[in-house]
């Protein structure tokens, strides 16, 4: 009998981050400076153990242990081997595991940040933290549905099956992978799509900053905020100028670099709202966009979410569509929802509910 290490450790992951949140949650409520301690120690051992699973699924990819289905189906040993390790975001657990690691190495980033230490309103930071440790956590509970460590092990009789919530049984040793996709061997796989999860990674930080000053409501967040959109931002640009010149050159797509692939364009539309940002909130000295600085904030995120819906869900044609749509896509779509419906509540609540009392 094998230890699918890989699966108990997402697990762990998952527990950790759920259990972050929870003590960030009781110590916004109750101000504890020992379950704030617990806190930032759960975080802390949810970013360990993640970093632990990037690490070892790219060991998996590079050695080709196909009795992973992720390996299986991406990895082989004809790639070279820069191709093994880049399959590590060639598909959606994979890519999901890099997004949700970026998350809380940043989150830990955020934690430590000198222009967060000294921020006067510490009411803000903790909400924003709490909000931000809740949106790792759904992402984590994504990757325990959908886990990249889901092994092929034998059955009484002889029968394979695949695996995905049991990390004890015996591994049914696959003598060879797949491989990874031919329309992804090429060298902008190594770069493009990392940096575009950089990117939306750092989404995460405005929107949760504009949505708390929604309910605190400090405007003076965007002092922060502004630095995590511009990181956002750049990254965001690069990624996809980066997949501007690689579609140009795989698919050539009568000699233009873009063609409004729906995910092409679903990636666009939080560019778009980023740059908006950025030019809006220059304007806030002057008392000018400050309803609208907010809300692009937060719809940045909204449609980066919308934009990996739109990859996940296999509901639009697209050379980027990595399935059907699945029960994974549907939790995707509730969760775009339930952003949206936040969203609206903390608008609600700053200019209409809190507008009257004052």
């Amino acid at each position: 009998m094998d230890v699918n290490f890989g699966m108990i450790a997402i697990w762990l992951a998952f527990i950790a981050g759920f259990g972050a949140f929870l003590y960030s949650t009781s110590f916004y409520l109750n101000p504890d400076l020992s379950v704030k301690k617990r806190s930032y120690l759960m975080e802390t051992l949810c970013t360990i153990i993640l970093t632990f699973c990037v690490i070892l699924l790219t060991y998996y990819l590079f050695v080709v242990n196909a009795s992973y289905s992720y390996v299986f189906h991406h990895s082989s040993m004809n790639l070279e081997w820069y191709y093994r390790i880049s399959a590590l975001w060639a598909g959606q657990e994979g890519s999901l595991l890099l997004w949700v690691w970026l998350i809380f190495v940043m989150c830990i980033i955020f934690r430590i940040s000198p222009n967060v230490n000294t921020f006067e309103n510490k009411k803000l930071i903790y909400l924003s933290r709490t909000i931000l440790l809740l949106i790792g956590t759904v992402f984590l509970l994504f990757l325990v549905i959908k886990n990249p460590f889901s092994m092929y092990h034998l059955l009484p009789g002889g029968i394979v099956e695949l695996t995905t919530w049991n990390p004890f049984v015996y591994s049914f040793d696959v003598p060879y992978g797949q491989g990874m996709n031919p329309l992804l061997r090429n060298p902008w796989m190594a770069a493009h799509p990392p940096l575009l999860f950089v990117g939306y990674a750092a989404f995460t930080f405005p929107f949760v900053l504009g949505l708390s000053a929604l309910f605190i409501n400090d405007d003076k967040w965007v002092d922060i905020g502004n630095f995590w959109m511009r990181i956002a931002w750049i990254f965001l640009t690069i990624g996809i100028a980066l997949g501007g010149f690689w579609a140009y050159e795989v698919l050539g797509w009568g000699a233009w670099y873009w063609t409004w692939d729906p995910v092409e364009t679903a990636s666009l539309i939080p560019w778009l709202t980023a740059t908006a940002y950025l030019h809006a909130q220059y304007r806030l000295k002057h008392e000018e966009f400050q309803t609208l600085v907010p809300i692009l904030a937060i719809f940045s995120f909204v449609f980066v979410v919308f934009a990996t819906f739109v990859t996940r869900s296999g509901l639009w044609a697209s050379v980027h569509a990595w399935q059907d749509f699945s029960f994974d896509g549907a939790i995707m779509g509730l969760f775009i929802f339930g952003l949206i419906i936040a969203s609206i509540l903390g608008m609600l609540y700053k200019y209409v509910i809190d507008k009257k009392r004052t």
